[in-house]
């Protein structure tokens, strides 16, 4: 009886393995490209915050452009695109007059 038992567990043991451990894990391709668009503002008189952002994608495609208040009072603004054989581009400008406190 005792081996009738311990074949079972084996067999059970045996069975309930998986065929290839060590298979491939599974892609994560997406099925279609992406493509979306946001954009958020915030300004804010009393504490002086003055940010935003804007993009759009379309694909490999994506442009935008942010804009962010820098600690000596002048507004920087970045547009950038980033295209699959371009890579990333950016324009940066500061606009405004430093003022140190």
């Amino acid at each position: 009886m005792f081996k009738v038992v311990l074949f079972a567990v084996l067999l059970v043991a045996v069975t309930a393995r998986p065929s290839n451990p060590y298979r491939n894990p599974p892609s994560y391709e997406p099925d279609a490209p992406a493509k979306y668009e946001f954009n958020y503002a915030v300004k804010d008189d009393y504490s002086g915050n003055d940010y935003s952002h804007a993009e759009a994608r379309n694909g490999y495609d994506t442009s935008g452009s942010y804009q962010v208040l820098l600690p000596d009072g002048r507004v920087q603004t970045v547009e950038y695109t980033v295209s699959k054989d371009g890579g990333f581009q950016a324009n940066v400008v500061a606009k405004g007059v430093k003022a140190y406190a």
